[in-house]
């Protein structure tokens, strides 16, 4: 979903400037003529949320100044930017004092303020994401660090919020990459168990020979290999949450003492004289029909009916799209972080790409795709161009590969072929001609302008402005040039 950006200011001409330049850039824009008006804004629960907040620092019911207090007071996290007629130090410091992210004078340039917001909503994207995966170490990640723009999913939520509030044994349901862990670390988070262990088991890797020893523990010598006592995961777990992943993939045989280590509260040690107690806050999860394997005999009814108290089933990415622009740009501003990349973020055509694909590998292939875009990536803003595969697989983002020549049956291939490939940038302008001359700038211009035609997907508009030059330039160059405006996929073409 394109991000909001509630716009405050007492001046109408200001707010209609601002608002026609944000929405220029791609974004959604909401205006409010005071402070008071962009609090009442911030805190509507069944509005969309917004994403970055442009302030004006002088408004009769109340400034910029007082409306970032009381941002902070009440722990809303929405990044600012503060806007004045008067750019002096002390105001700057004062407005960056204040909690705001950035600030600009008026009248802001168009490619200034489009720079601040590209800045602030990456920063609010990597701040948000380094916070979450703080909370995630220490065991502390609540749902309040699970955003979502789907009512599935937050449906899903308030379910999780509920089972967080009781110790009930909880099996969470859903496809492979959709967050399941991420899930069962929110009920932890958000229980009175919040910051105790929280012990993963992957069960579908776990040897098989294996199972026991690392699921109950084993003592010194209780079988070959076994050199040093081990306590095992419940007992690592003792006090916190075990989290077994993949339950559908235990043996039979294991899922006999599981069953019995969760209704008497005690493990019993592959080579133990005695049992263990054990308080654990048991999370299961499987991307498996577990009824399906009840009835083919691989999954013990007892056992199902034993984890199937709670159960909870996470929709697949391709069902909550609107979730995948937030997801997208926290993911970008973490790798480009990581990767060191001056990144301002995501191109809105690149966005509307990732929305349209189905990702049958869910978030985490969202998330591997974004890693390798930002490897790939040469500008300031992620384009279509660093996810080739994905828009090979969505109508009217082809990517165009010539195929490779057909061999028949009766050809002889030879044993060893030099073939002299010339390697074209598609995004390099020639300078010579095929005579080695210079070539004539009316001809390079019809270059940039066809490029600028197919890359823009016919949208005038955006063609002119990152061209610079007037749209009735625009057209008088393409008709001199014997260029289609038709040719492009872009609103304005099609209109």
């Amino acid at each position: 979903m394109t991000p909001t950006i509630l716009i405050a200011d007492d001046d109408p001409v200001q707010r209609r400037l601002l608002e026609a330049m944000v929405r220029r850039f791609g974004y959604e824009a909401e205006v409010v003529d005071g402070g008071q008006a962009a609090l009442n804004r911030l805190a509507l629960t069944d509005a969309p949320p917004v994403n970055l907040l442009i302030l004006d620092l002088m408004m009769p019911d109340m400034g910029g100044l007082a409306v970032l207090a009381r941002l902070r007071e009440d722990k809303i996290a929405v990044p600012a930017i503060v806007q004045t007629a008067h750019g002096s130090i002390e105001t700057v410091i004062s407005a960056m004092r204040a909690g705001a992210l950035d600030f600009v004078v008026k009248p802001v340039g168009a490619e200034r303020l489009s720079v601040s917001i590209k800045n602030a909503l990456r920063f609010d994207a990597l701040e948000d994401e380094v916070r979450r995966m703080t909370r995630r170490v220490s065991g502390s990640l609540t749902f309040k660090d699970i955003t979502t723009r789907s009512e599935d999913m937050a449906r899903i939520i308030r379910l999780g919020e509920r089972a967080a509030k009781s110790s009930i044994p909880v099996l969470i349901e859903g496809e492979s990459g959709v967050g399941k862990e991420l899930m069962a670390r929110a009920i932890q988070g958000s229980s009175d168990r919040r910051g105790k262990p929280f012990v993963t088991v992957n069960c579908g890797a776990l040897p098989e020979n294996l199972v026991e020893s690392i699921l109950f523990g084993h003592e010194k010598g209780a079988f070959t290999g076994a050199t040093e006592k081990h306590a095992g995961k419940f007992v690592e777990a003792n006090g916190g949450t075990l989290f077994l992943d993949e339950i559908g993939e235990l043996p039979l045989d294991t899922q006999v003492k599981l069953l019995r280590a969760l209704q008497e509260g005690e493990v019993d040690p592959v080579g133990g004289k005695r049992s263990v107690k054990v308080d654990i806050r048991l999370i299961s999860a499987t991307n498996q029909n577990l009824i399906d394997l009840v009835k083919r005999g691989r999954f013990r009814e007892d056992l199902f009916y034993r984890l199937n108290v709670f159960p909870m089933t996470i929709p697949p990415l391709r069902a909550r799209r609107a979730d995948v622009p937030d997801l997208a740009r926290r993911f970008a501003a973490r790798f480009a972080a990581e990767e060191r990349k001056p990144l301002r973020g995501i191109g809105a055509e690149a966005l509307a790409l990732l929305a349209k694909y189905d990702w049958p590998g869910n978030v985490r292939q969202l998330e591997n795709a974004l890693f390798r875009a930002v490897v790939l990536a040469d500008g300031d803003e992620l384009t279509v161009l660093e996810f080739p595969q994905i828009a090979a697989q969505v109508d009217g983002f082809d990517v165009r590969i010539p195929p490779a020549p057909a061999l028949h049956a009766n050809t002889p291939v030879p044993e060893r072929e030099f073939i002299r490939v010339e390697v074209r940038d598609p995004n390099v302008v020639r300078l010579l001609d095929e005579n080695g001359e210079v070539r004539r700038m009316e001809d390079m211009e019809a270059d940039l302008i066809r490029f600028a035609l197919a890359h823009y997907r016919g949208q005038m508009s955006e063609m002119a402005r990152k061209l610079g030059i007037g749209r009735s330039t625009l057209y008088r160059k393409m008709k001199d040039f014997g260029l289609n405006e038709g040719e492009g996929e872009g609103d304005e073409a099609a209109a």
